[in-house]
C-alpha cells in the first residue's frame, strides 16, 4: 500500500516553495517598480538640486537640458545640455545644499570666457572629452581632458588640478598638470608646414599660468622655401588663461646648427580674430646657410659663414602667406663668408685683386677669399629692403642699398665702391694707360678708387657692373669703414 500521508506531505513542501518562489518574485517585481519610479520621481528632484548647487557655487545662471539616473550597473547619472553663465549674467535663485560627485565625464563641450577688455574676443575652447573625479566643495576638482586646437589642427591632453574655485576673483583659481600635444598639422596655419609635438607643464592661477614645455618639428618649412628642416624649441612663457594672452620669457629655438633666443608676446586680437605675435630676437653664433636653408628657394643656400642677427618680428594674424604678414626691422653681421656659386665667388675673388692691385693675378687660378657683410633691414610685403649694407673683402669695400623680393628672387642694389687701388690700377695693358689720366677724378681722399657700382639679377645670376646714373647717390654707412 502507498503511504499516503508521507504523499500528502511532499505535496504541501513543493507547494509552499511554490508560493515562496512567487512572494520572492513578486517583490522583486514590486521592489523594481518602486525603484523605477523612485528614480523617475527623483530625477526632476535630482535635476534642480544639481542647477540650484551649480548656481550657488559658480554665482551665475545654469542651464541643464537632461538628465538621467539609472542603477542598471551601479548607481549612475548621465545628462545633457549642461551650460553655466558667467555671475554678471541673469541668475535667480536660491541658495542649495552641497553635493559630492564621484566622478563626472563630458564630451563635445565648449568653454566660453567672456573678457571685460572691448577690444577682445571671447576666449572658447572646444574639449573633446572632459573627465572630473572627487568633485566636493572647498577642494580642488582631478581632471582629464582632451581639447580640440583649431590651429595648428590637433588633441591636447591634459591633466591636472583645478580649483577650489575662487567665485569672488575666478582669475585667481589655482590650476596645475601637464600637457601633450601630438601629430599637428602645422600646415593649417597658412604659410608654414609640418608636424608638431608638444609636451610640457603647467602651474599658478587662471589669470597667471607659468607654461614650461618643448616642441619638436623635424620637418618645418615655410612657404618662401618649401624645404623642411628640424625645428626644436624650449620655452617658459605665462598664461593669461582669461584671455589666451600669452608672453614668452624666453623661447630657445634650434635650427639645424643654428639657435636663436626670442622674447614678446602672442597676443589675441578682435579684428582678424586671431593672434598677433611680437617678438625681439636675438641669433647669436649661427650659421647663414641655416637661415637660408630655412627662408631661401636656392639650393644650396647662396652663401656659408658665421651670423648674428638682432630683429623685432611682428605677424598679424590673417589669411595671407606668413611672407606677406611678416614684418621684421633689425639688423645683421656675417662673417667669413664664401658662396657656395662658383661663378660668383670667381668674381669676388677677382674683385679683390684689383682691388688690391693686383690685375694680373685676377685673371688667374685665384685663391677663394672671405667676405665680410654687414647691414640694416625689413622685411614687409614680401619685399626686403636694406637701408645699408656693406660688403667688405680684401682690397674692396662696397656700401649699397636696395631691395630684394622674396617671392621673385630678384634683386636691385645701387651704391659706391672703394677699393685700395688707384682706377687706372685695376686693369692691365691699353686700358690702363688710358685710365691714368681720369684717376684723380675718381680717387678717395687722394688715395685709391671710389666708383658708383649696381648689383642686379637674381641670387643665381647676379650682374656686377658700373652706374654712374646713380653716380651723385650716396651710400649709407661711414666711407671710411
Amino acid at each position: 500500500m502507498r503511504d499516503m500521508g508521507r504523499e500528502d506531505s511532499g505535496k504541501h513542501k513543493r507547494s509552499r516553495i511554490q508560493w515562496v518562489a512567487v512572494g520572492v518574485l513578486a517583490f522583486f517585481a514590486f521592489a523594481t517598480a518602486v525603484i523605477a519610479f523612485a528614480i523617475h520621481h527623483a530625477e526632476p528632484i535630482l535635476h534642480a538640486r544639481i542647477i540650484e548647487t551649480l548656481s550657488t557655487r559658480f554665482q551665475g545662471r545654469v542651464e541643464l537640458t537632461g538628465l538621467h539616473v539609472s542603477v542598471a550597473h551601479g548607481l549612475q547619472v548621465s545628462g545633457e545640455g549642461l551650460k553655466i553663465f558667467g555671475r554678471n549674467d541673469l541668475n535667480i535663485h536660491q541658495p542649495g545644499v552641497q553635493l559630492y560627485v564621484d566622478e563626472f565625464v563630458c564630451e563635445q563641450a565648449r568653454l566660453v570666457i567672456n573678457t571685460l577688455k572691448p577690444d577682445k574676443l571671447p576666449l572658447e575652447f572646444v574639449i573633446a572629452n572632459l573627465g572630473m573625479k572627487e568633485i566636493g566643495p572647498g577642494q580642488p576638482l582631478r581632471f582629464i581632458a582632451t581639447l580640440v586646437n583649431p590651429k595648428p589642427v590637433g588633441h591636447i591632453q591634459s591633466s591636472g588640478l583645478f580649483g577650489p574655485w575662487q567665485a569672488d576673483d575666478p582669475r585667481s583659481t589655482p590650476v596645475r598638470g601637464k600637457y601633450s600635444f601630438s601629430n599637428a598639422d602645422l600646415s593649417t596655419l597658412k604659410g608654414i608646414g609640418g608636424i608638431l609635438s608638444s609636451a610640457g607643464d603647467y602651474d599658478g592661477t587662471v589669470g597667471n599660468i607659468v607654461v614650461d614645455g618643448k616642441t619638436e618639428t623635424p620637418d618645418f618649412r615655410i612657404a618662401i622655401s618649401g624645404r623642411p628642416v628640424p625645428l626644436s624649441t624650449e620655452f617658459h612663457a605665462i598664461v593669461d588663461g582669461t584671455s589666451g594672452d600669452t608672453y614668452l620669457e624666453p623661447v630657445k629655438a634650434t635650427i639645424l646648427h643654428s639657435s636663436l633666443v626670442a622674447r614678446g608676446s602672442v597676443l589675441r586680437v578682435k579684428e582678424s580674430k586671431g593672434h598677433r605675435i611680437v617678438l625681439d630676437v636675438a641669433v647669436d653664433h649661427a650659421r647663414i646657410e641655416d637661415l637660408l636653408e630655412l627662408g631661401v628657394r636656392t639650393d644650396p643656400p647662396v652663401m656659408t659663414g658665421a651670423a648674428e642677427l638682432k630683429t623685432k618680428l611682428d605677424l598679424s594674424p590673417g589669411d595671407a602667406d606668413v611672407s606677406n604678414r611678416l614684418r621684421l626691422i633689425g639688423d645683421f653681421q656675417i662673417s667669413g663668408a664664401y658662396f657656395t656659386n662658383d661663378k660668383v665667388q670667381s668674381k669676388v675673388d677677382a674683385l679683390s685683386m684689383r682691388g688690391q692691385g693686383r690685375p694680373e693675378e685676377a685673371k688667374g687660378d685665384v685663391p677663394d677669399v672671405q667676405s665680410e657683410m654687414a647691414g640694416a633691414f625689413r622685411l614687409k610685403n614680401g619685399m626686403l629692403s636694406f637701408s645699408r649694407l656693406h660688403f667688405q673683402i680684401p682690397g674692396t669695400k662696397v656700401d649699397l642699398t636696395g631691395k630684394y623680393s622674396l617671392d621673385g628672387n630678384q634683386f636691385d642694389f645701387h651704391g659706391k665702391a672703394r677699393m685700395n687701388a688707384k682706377l687706372s690700377h685695376l686693369v692691365t695693358g691699353w686700358k690702363s694707360v688710358l685710365l691714368k689720366p681720369v684717376d684723380p677724378f675718381f680717387s678717395k681722399d687722394g688715395a685709391g678708387t671710389e666708383i658708383p657700382v649696381k648689383v642686379t639679377g637674381t641670387k643665381s645670376e647676379p650682374h656686377f657692373g658700373l652706374d654712374f646714373r646713380h653716380k651723385d647717390v650716396k651710400a649709407s654707412g661711414n666711407s671710411n669703414n
